[in-house]
């Protein structure tokens, strides 16, 4: 456990000389502490940043408490080194059961402030965990689903405080959603299947900008990629991009890799 735990640190004590922007805010802000006395709920890919991220919304004065957004993308090592700062509820590859009653533990604090990654602390406050955000006074999302979610809920008149869509910033979209997500997809499946991705078909469904950033990347990897949009304009980007268009009831057969890139469920059925 020990072990596990500084590997844990040594990968967050990384990871901290290649954030420069919010070691500046953290040295900025560190003596006034913007946040004392604020309640802060995470629910996010838990790794090495995200980490580093929790820490300097700790130094800057919040209680924080920390889950996954993803039980597959929780790192266990990073997970162990965290909770020697804060509560953390999260543990790689945990059941169903397990990732709700950890998302109910974080909003056991009663935030001010959530960190969402996908919508499920927000979809909670406004359901089954409703009387934990009498006190919440808003939300950032950082995610096209979670944003999704959020403004089906303004539009029924059943937000009930503020959301920031994260998402929807330049810097969100225009930079980790085309180039983060389009590199961390490839490592992902890499990963998942240990197939060499050069030579293979991969049909790309969505062409925002997760969508150009994955088919970029598996174009740059080698692949023969194939786009389905079914926004005339984008799909007219994407040819003009170099790659061919087609629906996915047609192209799905030619396909080795199939990923989806709209932010909705049933994209593929």
């Amino acid at each position: 456990m020990n072990d596990l735990r500084e590997r844990g640190w040594e990968k967050i004590r990384w990871v901290r000389d290649h954030m420069p922007i919010l070691g500046l805010l953290e040295e900025r802000y560190a003596q006034e502490k913007p946040l004392l006395g604020k309640r802060v709920a995470m629910a996010i890919h838990l790794e090495a940043k995200t980490a580093r991220l929790a820490l300097a919304l700790k130094a800057l004065g919040a209680e924080v408490a920390v889950t996954s957004s993803n039980p597959l993308s929780a790192k266990d090592d990073v997970a162990q080194a965290l909770s020697e700062e804060m509560p953390v509820y999260a543990r790689g590859e945990a059941t169903e059961e397990e990732y709700h009653a950890f998302l109910r533990k974080v909003l056991s604090i009663r935030p001010h402030l959530v960190l969402d990654d996908g919508g499920d602390l927000s979809y909670l406050l406004h359901g089954e965990a409703w009387e934990l955000g009498q006190e919440t006074l808003g939300v950032c999302e950082e995610t096209t689903t979670g944003v999704i979610r959020l403004k089906k809920l303004e539009r029924e008149g059943r937000l009930r405080f503020p959301a920031v869509a994260v998402n929807d910033a330049q810097m969100k979209s225009l930079f980790d959603n085309r180039y983060g997500t389009g590199q961390s997809v490839w490592d992902a499946i890499m990963r998942a299947t240990n197939l060499l991705v050069a030579g293979k078909t991969v049909l790309v469904v969505g062409f925002g900008w997760c969508g150009k950033g994955i088919a970029q990347r598996a174009r740059g990897l080698g692949a023969q990629v194939i786009v389905a949009e079914v926004d005339p304009v984008k799909a007219a980007e994407a040819l003009l991009e170099g790659f061919q268009v087609a629906p996915v009831r047609e192209a799905i057969r030619e396909a080795d890799f199939v990923v989806t890139a709209t932010g909705c469920i049933d994209a593929v059925t």
